[in-house]
Protein backbone atom coordinates (compact mmCIF):
# COMPACT_ATOMS: atom_id res chain seq x y z
CA UNK A 1 0.00 0.00 0.00
CA UNK A 2 2.78 2.55 0.74
CA UNK A 3 4.92 3.05 -2.52
CA UNK A 4 8.43 4.88 -1.60
CA UNK A 5 8.83 5.85 -4.84
CA UNK A 6 5.83 8.17 -5.18
CA UNK A 7 5.89 11.64 -5.21
CA UNK A 8 3.93 11.90 -1.85
CA UNK A 9 5.54 11.87 1.25
CA UNK A 10 5.24 8.49 2.95
CA UNK A 11 4.09 10.46 6.16
CA UNK A 12 1.10 12.05 3.75
CA UNK A 13 0.52 8.14 2.52
CA UNK A 14 0.40 7.23 5.92
CA UNK A 15 -1.99 10.04 7.08
CA UNK A 16 -4.32 9.51 3.62
CA UNK A 17 -5.06 5.62 4.38
CA UNK A 18 -5.07 6.41 8.40
CA UNK A 19 -1.99 4.30 9.53
CA UNK A 20 0.63 5.33 12.31
CA UNK A 21 3.74 6.35 10.33
CA UNK A 22 5.68 4.20 12.84
CA UNK A 23 4.22 1.34 10.67
CA UNK A 24 5.90 1.83 7.57
CA UNK A 25 9.17 0.15 8.23
CA UNK A 26 12.39 0.45 6.22
CA UNK A 27 12.68 -2.64 4.60
CA UNK A 28 16.47 -3.99 4.45
CA UNK A 29 17.20 -4.27 0.28
CA UNK A 30 19.30 -7.99 -0.06
CA UNK A 31 22.90 -7.61 -0.71
CA UNK A 32 23.63 -7.02 -4.53
CA UNK A 33 25.54 -9.45 -6.54
CA UNK A 34 28.73 -7.34 -6.54
CA UNK A 35 28.82 -7.35 -2.39
CA UNK A 36 28.16 -11.13 -2.33
CA UNK A 37 30.99 -11.31 -4.62
CA UNK A 38 33.16 -8.92 -2.55
CA UNK A 39 32.09 -10.78 1.07
CA UNK A 40 33.33 -13.84 -0.98
CA UNK A 41 36.43 -12.81 -1.78
CA UNK A 42 37.07 -10.93 1.92
CA UNK A 43 36.15 -14.52 3.06
CA UNK A 44 38.92 -16.23 1.01
CA UNK A 45 41.45 -13.26 2.02
CA UNK A 46 40.52 -13.57 5.63
CA UNK A 47 41.01 -16.90 5.87
CA UNK A 48 44.60 -16.58 4.19
CA UNK A 49 46.02 -13.54 6.13
CA UNK A 50 43.29 -13.32 9.36
CA UNK A 51 45.58 -10.32 10.95
CA UNK A 52 43.95 -8.57 7.70
CA UNK A 53 41.77 -5.99 9.27
CA UNK A 54 39.80 -3.73 6.86
CA UNK A 55 42.47 -0.96 5.35
CA UNK A 56 44.79 -3.95 4.16
CA UNK A 57 41.85 -5.93 2.97
CA UNK A 58 40.82 -2.79 0.93
CA UNK A 59 44.59 -2.64 -0.33
CA UNK A 60 44.42 -6.25 -1.55
CA UNK A 61 41.02 -6.26 -3.10
CA UNK A 62 42.15 -2.98 -4.96
CA UNK A 63 45.36 -4.77 -6.14
CA UNK A 64 42.92 -7.11 -7.46
CA UNK A 65 40.94 -4.47 -9.58
CA UNK A 66 38.37 -3.63 -7.17
CA UNK A 67 37.55 -0.06 -6.36
CA UNK A 68 36.24 -0.47 -2.99
CA UNK A 69 36.91 1.33 0.67
CA UNK A 70 37.68 1.00 3.80
CA UNK A 71 34.46 1.89 5.30
CA UNK A 72 32.61 -0.48 2.47
CA UNK A 73 34.96 -3.26 3.41
CA UNK A 74 34.23 -2.86 7.43
CA UNK A 75 30.66 -2.81 6.89
CA UNK A 76 30.57 -6.24 4.69
CA UNK A 77 33.68 -7.91 7.20
CA UNK A 78 30.66 -6.54 10.04
CA UNK A 79 28.15 -8.34 8.67
CA UNK A 80 29.60 -11.17 8.24
CA UNK A 81 30.77 -11.82 12.03
CA UNK A 82 34.86 -10.99 11.32
CA UNK A 83 37.24 -9.45 12.25
CA UNK A 84 40.84 -9.07 12.32
CA UNK A 85 42.93 -11.49 14.64
CA UNK A 86 45.66 -9.43 16.56
CA UNK A 87 46.50 -8.43 20.01
CA UNK A 88 43.78 -6.05 21.72
CA UNK A 89 44.42 -3.97 24.78
CA UNK A 90 42.83 -5.63 28.07
CA UNK A 91 42.60 -8.89 26.58
CA UNK A 92 43.27 -10.76 29.61
CA UNK A 93 40.53 -8.40 31.94
CA UNK A 94 37.45 -10.70 32.03
CA UNK A 95 33.68 -9.34 32.02
CA UNK A 96 33.01 -8.93 36.18
CA UNK A 97 29.59 -10.25 34.78
CA UNK A 98 31.03 -13.50 33.06
CA UNK A 99 32.33 -16.37 35.18
CA UNK A 100 35.27 -18.53 34.82
CA UNK A 101 35.55 -22.02 34.78
CA UNK A 102 39.02 -24.13 35.41
CA UNK A 103 40.01 -25.69 32.02
CA UNK A 104 38.95 -29.61 32.92
CA UNK A 105 40.89 -31.62 29.92
CA UNK A 106 44.55 -30.81 30.49
CA UNK A 107 46.38 -33.70 31.45
CA UNK A 108 42.99 -35.25 30.89
CA UNK A 109 43.03 -38.71 29.36
CA UNK A 110 39.57 -39.02 26.62
CA UNK A 111 38.84 -42.46 26.02
CA UNK A 112 35.11 -42.93 26.01
CA UNK A 113 31.48 -41.67 24.48
CA UNK A 114 29.91 -39.41 26.66
CA UNK A 115 33.42 -38.19 28.48
CA UNK A 116 33.56 -34.70 27.08
CA UNK A 117 31.34 -32.65 24.52
CA UNK A 118 33.09 -29.65 22.58
CA UNK A 119 30.98 -27.16 20.59
CA UNK A 120 31.85 -24.37 19.10
CA UNK A 121 30.05 -22.00 16.11
CA UNK A 122 31.10 -20.48 12.63
CA UNK A 123 29.88 -19.34 9.75
CA UNK A 124 29.39 -20.90 5.87
CA UNK A 125 29.29 -18.34 2.93
CA UNK A 126 26.83 -19.25 0.67
CA UNK A 127 25.44 -18.27 -2.45
CA UNK A 128 23.20 -15.55 -1.08
CA UNK A 129 24.89 -14.47 1.87
CA UNK A 130 25.93 -16.10 5.02
CA UNK A 131 24.36 -18.63 7.55
CA UNK A 132 26.12 -19.65 10.94
CA UNK A 133 26.28 -23.21 12.22
CA UNK A 134 27.11 -24.36 15.73
CA UNK A 135 27.93 -27.85 15.91
CA UNK A 136 28.01 -30.21 19.54
CA UNK A 137 30.65 -33.06 19.28
CA UNK A 138 31.90 -36.21 21.23
CA UNK A 139 35.14 -35.73 21.44
CA UNK A 140 36.34 -39.05 21.18
CA UNK A 141 34.33 -40.45 18.96
CA UNK A 142 34.60 -37.22 16.79
CA UNK A 143 30.64 -37.78 16.18
CA UNK A 144 28.29 -34.91 15.48
CA UNK A 145 25.65 -35.12 17.92
CA UNK A 146 23.46 -32.35 16.71
CA UNK A 147 23.44 -28.86 14.90
CA UNK A 148 22.03 -26.11 14.22
CA UNK A 149 21.98 -23.49 11.08
CA UNK A 150 20.58 -19.40 11.56
CA UNK A 151 21.02 -16.32 9.34
CA UNK A 152 21.78 -14.66 12.61
CA UNK A 153 24.15 -14.82 15.78
CA UNK A 154 21.98 -15.06 18.13
CA UNK A 155 21.44 -17.72 21.21
CA UNK A 156 18.68 -19.77 20.80
CA UNK A 157 20.03 -22.15 17.95
CA UNK A 158 22.99 -22.91 20.04
CA UNK A 159 21.01 -23.30 23.07
CA UNK A 160 18.92 -25.85 21.20
CA UNK A 161 21.46 -27.70 19.75
CA UNK A 162 23.02 -28.51 23.20
CA UNK A 163 19.64 -29.43 24.60
CA UNK A 164 18.89 -31.81 21.92
CA UNK A 165 22.68 -33.54 22.34
CA UNK A 166 22.12 -33.89 26.13
CA UNK A 167 18.28 -35.19 25.30
CA UNK A 168 19.79 -37.69 23.01
CA UNK A 169 22.85 -39.21 24.78
CA UNK A 170 22.82 -37.75 27.96
CA UNK A 171 24.72 -35.51 30.21
CA UNK A 172 28.56 -35.99 29.48
CA UNK A 173 31.30 -35.78 32.07
CA UNK A 174 32.49 -32.61 31.06
CA UNK A 175 30.78 -30.32 28.63
CA UNK A 176 33.89 -27.97 26.77
CA UNK A 177 32.88 -24.73 24.79
CA UNK A 178 35.27 -21.64 24.67
CA UNK A 179 35.60 -19.10 27.23
CA UNK A 180 33.93 -15.97 26.61
CA UNK A 181 31.31 -14.73 23.92
CA UNK A 182 30.75 -15.30 20.50
CA UNK A 183 27.62 -13.96 18.96
CA UNK A 184 25.90 -14.03 22.04
CA UNK A 185 26.69 -17.54 23.11
CA UNK A 186 27.41 -16.72 26.37
CA UNK A 187 27.03 -19.95 28.45
CA UNK A 188 30.73 -21.34 29.23
CA UNK A 189 30.27 -24.23 31.26
CA UNK A 190 32.21 -27.07 31.72
CA UNK A 191 30.11 -28.56 34.28
CA UNK A 192 27.28 -29.61 33.04
CA UNK A 193 27.29 -33.71 34.81
CA UNK A 194 29.92 -32.52 37.71
CA UNK A 195 26.81 -30.00 38.95
CA UNK A 196 24.00 -31.98 37.43
CA UNK A 197 22.73 -29.01 35.49
CA UNK A 198 21.33 -27.81 32.02
CA UNK A 199 21.64 -24.88 30.55
CA UNK A 200 19.49 -22.35 30.78
CA UNK A 201 18.32 -19.56 28.08
CA UNK A 202 17.48 -16.67 30.41
CA UNK A 203 20.95 -16.08 31.97
CA UNK A 204 24.62 -17.21 32.15
CA UNK A 205 25.49 -20.23 33.61
CA UNK A 206 23.28 -23.42 34.88
CA UNK A 207 20.34 -24.58 36.90
CA UNK A 208 20.05 -26.89 39.02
Amino acid sequence: MIDRTHDLPVARQCQVLSLARSTAYYRPREASEADLALMRRIDALHLEHPFAGSRMLRDMLKREGHPIGRKHVATLMKKMGIEAVYKKPNTSRRHPAHPVYPYLLRHLEINRSNQVFAADITYIPMKRGFVYLFAVLDWASRRVLSWRLSNTLTTDFCIEAVQEAIHRCGRPDIFNTDQGCQGGFNRSSQHLSSRRCLWDDQRDGCIS
